[in-house]
């Protein structure tokens, strides 16, 4: 009997696939010098968009897994479903089948085809991920992480070939300089909104987080949050594209007007929602201190940044990088554990509830002989 196929391979093998009919499509899109040019553009603001969602995640890391999934479904799954959508449907509406870098004439495409097919696709990311990993649901936070780094992924792809084909049309005509097509695409999609597509996308999932804060007896709308954050999602993404066929003054309105607000209200709903995190884990786990799986000081060291941040450092000194990375497992698992025990009260409890409480308490116990005595020594030096 053949042992089964791994979960990352039974996904990850589909996604890889799809990554490369959609490079495929590219190449052929740009030419090889294109390619590469665009790949070289594109990977700028990738490591700022992962640090940006890495801090996100930083109180309950989520496993590699689910993260790569959701930066790999938007980058090859969404990428390619949209290609192949927007052309479908453009040629269906209007009998003028569209390329796959849309031109001033594609407006249909830009502004309503567009924004449905692509919210929608890279919304489908955190769409899997609620259904199949619900647990990891415990507020907007998993929602905005999701879509966001499905959102970079998706940006991504999108940047090579858009990058790529200015490239392409440059040296053909022979153009350079700060007039060209490439860099006049490189300072708006790069330097101008990096985080456009994440903005978007995020929509969709606080809409999936606000879904599991819903108490028991409102459980028969939590359809409604989702689909309003993906409706809202395909409005802005569609304001912003229609923003590209207005004067300079209305392109200026658009981002200081729509775009600029709503990003520094994604700014502000995260870091409130990290302390919301912080205080369910200050409220939370003195019922299991009460019970003895902590101390009486652990919970309001690990409800402080500044402990937290502390405690590796002591840990560092102490133990090195077994040490650090004790203390940094000994705080996710602490927080996990929170937010289970927080959504359980709130009559959102999972099925196997009893059994990840179970162990998450054992990573804990595991952890605690290290972790324990930085994480006390942190919250006292503190408060004295």
């Amino acid at each position: 009997m053949r042992p089964p196929l791994s979960p990352t391979l039974t996904i990850g093998a589909p996604l890889v696939l799809c990554g490369l009919v959609v490079a495929v499509l590219i190449w052929r899109e740009t030419s090889a010098a294109g390619f590469w040019a665009g790949l070289g553009l594109a990977l700028l603001p990738v490591p700022i968009l992962l640090g940006t969602f890495h801090w996100i995640d930083g109180l309950a890391p989520r496993p590699w897994r689910t993260l790569a999934f959701a930066f790999g479904w938007g980058a090859c799954a969404a990428t390619l479903f949209a290609l192949i959508a927007n052309g479908l449907l453009v040629g269906w509406l209007t009998d003028d089948p569209a390329t796959l870098r849309p031109t001033g004439a594609d407006r249909l495409e830009l502004t309503v085809i567009a924004p449905v097919v692509e919210e929608t696709a890279k919304g489908a990311a955190v769409f899997l991920l609620f259904l199949h990993r619900p647990h990891a649901f415990s507020g907007v936070l998993p929602g905005i992480l999701a879509a966001g780094l499905s959102a970079t992924g998706f940006a991504f792809t999108e940047n090579i070939l858009y990058l790529g084909s200015a490239f392409t049309r440059d040296q053909a005509e022979g153009v350079g300089g700060v007039d060209s097509a490439t860099a006049v695409t490189f300072f708006v999609r790069i330097v101008l909104a990096p985080f456009a597509h994440p903005m978007f996308t995020a929509l969709t999932g606080i809409g999936f987080g606000l879904t599991t804060m819903l108490t028991a007896h409102r459980r028969r709308w939590r359809a409604l949050p989702p689909l309003a954050g993906l409706a809202t999602a395909m409005g802005l993404h569609s304001a912003w594209n229609a923003s590209a066929s207005l004067s300079l003054t209305g392109f200026a309105a658009v981002y200081l007007l729509l775009m600029v607000p709503v990003f520094c209200a994604l700014c502000w709903l995260t870091g409130w929602s990290r302390e919301r995190q912080l205080r369910v884990v200050r409220d939370t786990l003195p019922l299991y201190a009460a019970a003895g799986w902590l101390s009486d000081a652990e919970p309001r060291a690990l409800g402080s940044l500044r402990s937290r941040s502390l405690s590796r450092r002591l840990a560092r000194q102490d133990h090195g990088p077994a040490g650090w990375r004790a203390v940094t497992d000994y705080q996710a698992t602490a927080t996990a554990l929170a937010l289970l025990r927080d959504r359980a009260q709130r009559g959102g409890a999972c099925s196997d509830f009893a059994e990840r409480e179970r162990d998450l308490l054992r990573r804990l116990t595991r952890r605690r002989a290290l972790a324990a005595p930085p994480t006390v020594a942190a919250g006292r030096v503190l408060t004295e």
